[in-house]
């Protein structure tokens, strides 16, 4: 089967970035308002649903990001679930720093005042229950307080090894 090992006592983050790319996961653009209004976005791969009753969901985001710092501020995000087609929305997003741009994206408010992508196939409005310490990153739960989604016609965007790939159809 020709599967390499690695061990060691620390190891890297390169490692561990080449092993977790062999796991195919959803693009999405995490977005939320600063305290002056103006919205911010970061892509994001690192989502997960954490409970169901309530309904809780999860997001790692680092340290540094301004959406972060943003969302503390808000207390309010929005998880954008990108589909089949928008590898540029997610490119602009996954610029780091101030380099994400909004002159080009279409979007509107929803109930908890974040940004919704138009065109995303999902999105998951969410206020903030609390942070937690993760590394390098901070682990940012969210408490669903609304939804929408598209039509099932649309498939996923998804990322596996540093690439984005697709869902093959049934």
């Amino acid at each position: 089967m020709g599967i390499t090992a690695f061990q060691t006592d620390a190891v890297s983050p390169a490692i561990v970035r080449h092993a977790l790319g062999h796991f195919a996961t959803g693009v999405t653009v995490v977005t939320s308002l600063t305290a002056g209004g103006v919205p911010v976005g970061t892509t994001a791969s690192a989502v997960s649903s954490l409970s169901l009753a309530p309904p809780l969901l999860l997001v790692c985001l680092e340290r540094s990001s301004q959406t972060l710092a943003a969302i503390r501020d808000s207390e309010a995000f929005a998880i954008n679930v990108l589909a089949e087609g928008q590898e540029a929305l997610s490119a602009n997003f996954a610029q780091r720093g101030s380099g994400a741009s909004w002159d080009d994206v279409s979007h509107r408010l929803g109930a908890t005042g974040n940004p919704h992508l138009d065109g995303a196939l999902a999105v998951l409005d969410c206020r903030l229950e609390h942070c937690l310490d993760g590394g390098d990153h901070e682990i940012v739960v969210g408490r669903l307080h609304a939804v929408a989604c598209a039509g099932a016609a649309r498939r996923p965007l998804l990322h596996y090894q540093g690439s984005y790939a697709s869902v093959r159809a049934a």
